[in-house]
């Protein structure tokens, strides 16, 4: 671009208004596009009255052009005001600064006085990488302390709920239930207040075969079924999960109302509070099995922390991992869920070892998990879309090292938004799997628009 002919202190401010007016209909369509042109104008009509001489109009008519364009600003639609209004008025106030050429330059100082100065500033501004690095530590990661009580009193929840289970289902053939999820895989941001409580059912693999969820009439390669086989030889009855049968399928409604109805409404929570030192209760009018644990910080007596435990029956065939998890799979009774969490997890885990153990992909998803939470705009991104991000940018990116902690944040910024201007983000293990699928186009637009935003002003996920 030609900007030869522009005012002093106008380049910077011109280059990223150009900038986003000639990307902004990618991710905002039409109309998004022309709201951003109104804050744009704002900008625009400021930095050129602000190069006019002082007697080029009247006072009263520069206060009221002054109110008119931030009017347009603050008129603007919930878009425009959760994320522009913030770089609008930002790069209003920069450019006001740059742009009064009325003023007679300010009475330059002698280097000695400068440097001292100039030595102090330096101090208290930080690199993004070192802004990224404060951030990680500060907002991101987790106290030992914390994490070692939440897995502690998730442990004690399930230690009570599979003691009460063999009581009250002695012929339930169950596994050895155990914790899973991001809080035991050090994957868990910001705070530690979720877990997952996997409940083994012990199939027999002569007698069940799990359909993969392309070869179902569904045709979704997450939504698998669970077919009886051998009815001729081993009838109804052989199997103590033949009870919960729906056409010849093993329902995971029926299993998931079986132990919602042991777990959540048979057990005597209000006595177990008192035993375990702490508040349990269920989690009612939701279709997913969920314990909420309420209990007092050991650091602070006066702040209560919170623990959610989402209780999974879960099953293992060969190499799928089936969940229960009606919240998901939605009316589909005899549907199971196929989580590829494990596989996603452990990839990472094994490329960052043979990398030298850095731990860089972890790190940069732990940090991009925490700020989707931490922002509005971006707070239905997960783990799920963030981690296949990673994955996939680790197939076509070497350089993991700790030095490009920084890049690799920005870069995953980027491959985000192209994922979400096409509509579709393909899961690393299941390509026909579209992670994307679940989201609006207004949600598309919203978290575009917050992460195109954050191209040019990472910071503003850092806040």
């Amino acid at each position: 671009m030609y900007y030869a002919s522009k005012r002093r202190g106008e380049d910077g401010i011109a280059a990223i208004i150009d900038f986003l007016l000639s990307n902004a209909r990618l991710v905002l369509g039409v109309g998004g596009a022309a709201v951003l042109g109104i804050a744009t104008l704002a900008v625009k009509k400021l930095i050129e009255r602000a190069g006019r001489p002082p007697d080029d109009e009247k006072p009263d008519k520069k206060m009221t052009d002054s109110w008119e364009e931030l009017g347009l600003v603050s008129a603007s639609p919930k878009l425009l005001r959760k994320g522009i209004e913030g770089v609008v008025m930002k790069q209003i106030t920069a450019a006001t600064k740059k742009a009064d050429l009325s003023q007679p330059p300010p009475p330059q100082k002698s280097e000695a006085e400068a440097n001292p100065r100039r030595k102090r500033a330096d101090l208290c501004v930080l690199t993004f990488a070192e802004r990224l690095q404060q951030y990680y530590r500060t907002r991101v990661c987790l106290s030992a302390d914390e994490v070692s009580r939440a897995k502690q009193r998730a442990l004690d929840i399930a230690t009570e709920i599979h003691a009460f289970l063999r009581s009250k289902h002695a012929d339930m053939p169950l596994g050895e239930m155990t914790l899973g999820g991001s809080l035991l895989d050090d994957l868990q941001v910001v705070k530690a207040d979720h877990a997952c409580l996997l409940v083994p059912l012990q199939l027999e693999p002569s007698l069940w075969t799990p359909i993969a969820g392309e070869d179902t009439f569904l045709g979704h390669p997450q939504y698998c079924m669970l077919r009886r086989e051998n009815l001729e030889y081993f009838p109804r009855g052989r199997s103590y999960w033949d009870r919960h049968l729906l056409g010849g399928y093993l329902s995971s409604r029926l299993v998931a109302e079986q132990l919602g109805k042991s777990i959540m409404e048979s057990m005597n929570w209000p006595s177990l509070s008192g035993t375990l030192e702490c508040e349990v209760r269920p989690v009612l009018g939701s279709s997913a099995l969920k314990l909420e644990i309420r209990g007092l910080s050991e650091r602070n007596l006066s702040e209560e922390e919170q623990l959610f435990i989402s209780v999974l029956p879960t099953v293992r065939l060969g190499e799928m991992t089936l969940t229960a998890q009606p919240e998901i799979t939605g009316s589909f009774d005899y549907v199971w869920y196929q989580s590829l969490y494990t596989s996603e997890t452990a990839r990472l885990a094994s490329l960052d070892q043979s990398g030298g153990g850095s731990e860089v992909r972890r790190k940069c998803l732990k940090t991009l998990k925490a700020a989707c939470r931490n922002c509005p705009a971006l707070h239905k991104l997960t783990g799920a879309q963030l981690s296949n991000v990673i994955l996939h940018m680790s197939e076509k990116e070497s350089d993991w090292s700790e030095s490009a902690f920084a890049d690799r944040f920005q870069q995953a910024i980027t491959e985000m938004i192209g994922y979400l201007e096409m509509g579709v983000l393909p899961s690393y293990f299941k390509p026909a799997v579209n992670l994307l699928q679940g989201f609006t186009e207004d949600d598309i637009d919203e978290m575009g628009f917050m992460l195109y935003c954050a191209v040019s002003e990472p910071e503003i996920l850092l806040i």
